[in-house]
């Protein structure tokens, strides 16, 4: 009996070592052991894994791909523009030791990396950059941000500007500039559509004036598709040469002679004749005084 309490005695504590000493790696995750300080050998796999008792130490990292988002960022652009950018960047481990011995908390460094990275790339770039190029932009980011992540054993797997934010002031002035530029892209469709449509009628009026009937029938489809619709009144064209003919008659008749437009002035009664009009008689003017003597000078008769 002695022997064999013994034996449960061993078996026990021999299970309570190996469920001390058992260790669960699930799928996402790998272990890196320590024993006594030092990585002891490749990182475990997932499953369950066995560690000497109180000399090995398991820490666990995750190798699932990790969405970090990085705070906005304020910067100026090279085109001298303020702008508030954020963006996210997508990393994994693909070192789980060295992601564990190389730094201290591979996501914090990952982050201010990110932070560094963005305002840089924000110095470098226009604004028409950051508004309508953000895949070179993203990859110009990665690739910063991916150079001193290698030696953390993390590997950049993407990042993207989310959002580019822009003072009231600039927001205004592109939504001016765009307004203008639809506005001459309307204008030159319109002018585009009258020139045709001019040329269209400039070749329907040669046509036309080469033979006289087809205006005739043309009138007479204009005069059918209004009564169609079951309009009570009918607009019919009025030629331009009656227009022209009463333009020059008027023009005519205003300049005839005064004489001619005075009305005759009605005689008054006891008077056979019109009263003379009184002229004014010509006054002889005096002859000019004789030119003055001086002394002794001579008069001669002329």
């Amino acid at each position: 009996m002695g022997a064999l309490a013994v034996a449960l005695a061993v078996l026990m504590v021999v299970a309570v070592v190996g469920l001390a000493s058992a260790r669960v790696v699930r799928q996402f995750e790998r272990g890196v052991v320590f024993r006594l300080g030092r990585v002891h050998g490749p990182p475990r796999e997932p499953g369950l894994s066995w560690m000497a008792p109180f000399v090995d130490q398991m820490r666990k990292v995750n190798v699932q791909i990790i969405t970090m988002p990085i705070p906005a960022q304020d910067g100026i652009t090279r085109d001298n523009v303020t702008v508030r950018v954020d963006a996210v960047v997508y990393f994994r481990v693909h070192d789980p030791v060295e992601a564990t011995v190389e730094v201290q908390d591979y996501e914090f460094a990952v982050s201010q990396v990110a932070q560094t990275s963005l305002r840089s790339i924000i110095g470098k770039s226009e604004l028409d950059d950051l508004l309508s190029n953000r895949e070179a932009l993203n990859q110009g980011l990665a690739l910063m941000i991916d150079s001193p992540a290698v030696g953390w054993g993390v590997e950049i797997d993407r990042v993207e500007i989310k959002d580019v934010a822009l003072p009231e002031t600039m927001k205004r002035s592109m939504s001016r500039q765009a307004e203008a530029e639809r506005e001459r892209r309307s204008r030159i469709i319109t002018a585009d559509g009258e020139l045709q449509a001019s040329q269209k009628l400039a070749s329907a009026a040669a046509t036309m004036s080469d033979t006289p009937s087809a205006l005739q029938l043309r009138l007479l489809q204009t005069i059918v598709e209004v009564a169609a619709e079951k309009n009570s009144t009918v607009v019919l064209p009025f030629p331009v040469e009656l227009l022209r003919f009463l333009e020059r008659s008027t023009r005519e008749v205003a300049d005839e002679p005064a004489s001619e437009q005075r009305r005759a002035v009605p005689e008054q009664p006891g008077r056979s004749e019109p009263e003379a009009i009184p002229q004014r008689r010509a006054v002889a003017e005096p002859p000019p005084p004789p030119p003055p003597v001086r002394p002794g000078a001579v008069a001669h008769d002329g």
